[in-house]
């Protein structure tokens, strides 16, 4: 399995642009794939510098509602004439975020779920034999601060999203298994725990951001749940790979415990399982 990120906030290589946002290809024996469209056309410009035909993807998932995870569907659509695309059923629901007292919408474009190639989801979607789809996360054990700017709405007025609309990936390849979280709003400690249940074990990779950084109060997650997820991450067998939401400053806490565990995943950094 060949992992190419093609989205992050920063960049690995002066040749490949970044953005506020996380895309990542993926290329299995059987399956090619996209998870996660970043923010813009962006994901297209870098995969042709990165030797990634958009063409040829089998499958897209969409991790939740956000901008700067689905920003790209459109562009996609257009590039790729025959991909199945994969978004929770509450994906398309208008999602806003707070920055001191204004709100402003990230959620993606409606008007794209009427495409015939779109797939609704829920709990638990098996794709095919090495795919697999969930969103139901129980708990909420070290459950970030971070997410308290991130809104959704009830009638007319504001409400704290529960993320219901974020949703993972499970690929099992030549026995191993990999989790993909976009952003991991749900907590990964949760995530993990969940998987679990569903999986009935521990993933050997997880690759994704943990949100752990609050972009509308420009504030990182407080350093003891930090060091408490590390710890709990510490005492599993996988490997980590992370960036985006994770945020710089957590991200090195992370590293200072789980060392040579865990590491960052930049536009362009290209991981082989």
């Amino acid at each position: 399995m060949i992992i190419k990120t093609l989205v992050e906030d920063t960049s690995c290589s002066p040749l490949l642009k970044h953005e506020h946002g996380f895309s990542i290809y993926i290329e299995t024996i059987h399956n090619k794939i996209l998870f996660d469209l970043g923010a813009s056309d962006l994901f297209l410009e870098n995969a042709r510098k990165m030797n990634v035909n958009i063409k040829d993807v089998d499958f897209a998932f969409i991790s939740h509602g956000h901008y700067d995870h689905g920003g790209g569907l459109k562009t996609f659509l257009q590039e790729n004439d025959k991909a199945t695309v994969y978004l929770h059923r509450k994906a398309f629901e208008k999602h806003f975020s707070q920055k001191h007292e204004n709100i402003s919408e990230i959620g993606i474009d409606s008007a794209l779920m009427k495409n015939e190639r779109i797939v609704l989801t829920d709990d638990i979607f098996p794709v095919n034999e090495e795919l697999l789809l969930f969103s139901k996360v129980t708990g909420k054990e070290f459950f970030s601060s971070c997410n308290q700017t991130i809104l959704a709405k009830q009638g007319n007025s504001y409400i704290q999203d529960d993320f219901t609309h974020e949703q993972n990936l499970i690929i099992h390849e030549d026995g191993k298994t990999v989790l993909i979280a976009g952003c991991a709003h749900r907590g990964i400690v949760n995530i993990l725990k969940s998987m679990v249940v569903i999986n009935d074990k521990m993933p050997d990779y997880v690759i994704g951001g943990f949100h752990l950084y609050n972009y509308g109060a420009k504030k990182s997650e407080d350093s003891a749940v930090v060091g408490q997820i590390g710890e709990y991450l510490k005492h599993t067998n996988a490997k980590y790979y992370t960036g985006h939401c994770t945020g710089s400053e957590p991200f090195q806490q992370l590293k200072s415990i789980l060392g040579e565990k865990i590491q960052y995943l930049a536009t362009g950094a290209v991981v082989n399982i």
